[in-house]
Formats: structure tokens, sequence, C-alpha cells
């Protein structure tokens, strides 16, 4: 009688261990799709906005461009100097690129681990 009952306890136990497991499964593989979607979504929004912003940046850079070298009477003159600023940005963000590290970790730190 007291060996039933401990077998009737265990198989209780176990059918609770396999759901609690199963559940845990499913739970994680939705908060992996959320975090994926999440991320899918933040991409294409980067994306997109970021394509638009460096075709903008490429008419007004021409533009510039040819502005300034009308100005300076050689064209050239003109895209040399736009070419100058841009490689200036360039070694600017080159230099401060370990100031952005900690609030990009930061950023996504709280992207990946907030709760569903």
């Amino acid at each position: 009688m007291a060996f039933e009952e401990v077998k009737e306890n265990l198989s209780e136990a176990e059918a609770t261990a396999r759901s609690y497991i199963e559940s845990s499964r499913e739970f994680y593989k939705l908060k992996g799709f959320k975090v994926l979607m999440k991320g899918l979504m933040v991409f294409v929004k980067i994306a997109s906005v970021g394509i638009t912003l460096m075709m903008a940046l490429l008419f007004l850079s021409i533009s510039a461009a040819f502005y300034i070298g009308t100005e300076l009477g050689k064209t050239s003159y003109g895209f040399l100097i736009v070419g100058g600023f841009y490689l200036v940005v360039c070694l600017l963000i080159y230099i401060f690129r370990h100031s952005l590290r900690k609030p990009l970790l930061k950023k996504f730190s709280e992207f990946y681990f907030d709760e569903i």
C-alpha cells in the first residue's frame, strides 16, 4: 500500500516536471521569437531611414560640391573639399569610437533583457 502511494507520487512528480519543462521550453521559444522580431523591426527601420538619409546626403554633397566648385572657379576643388570634409568626419568617428561602446551596450542590453 505504501509502495503504491510512493509510486503514485513519483508519477505525479514526473508529470509535473514534464509540464514545467514543456512550459519553460515554450516560454523561451516565445522570448526568442519576440527578441528576433524586435531586432528585425529595428533593423528594417534603421535600414530604411539609413538608405533614405544616404540618398539625401549624396545629392546634398553633389550640390554642395558643385556650388563650392563654381565659387572657387574649378568644380574639382569643390569635390575635393567635400571629400576632405567626409574624411575629417570619418576620422572623428574613428577617434571617438570607444566612447560609443558603453551607450550602445546599455541600449542593446535593455532591448534584449526586458521582460515579456
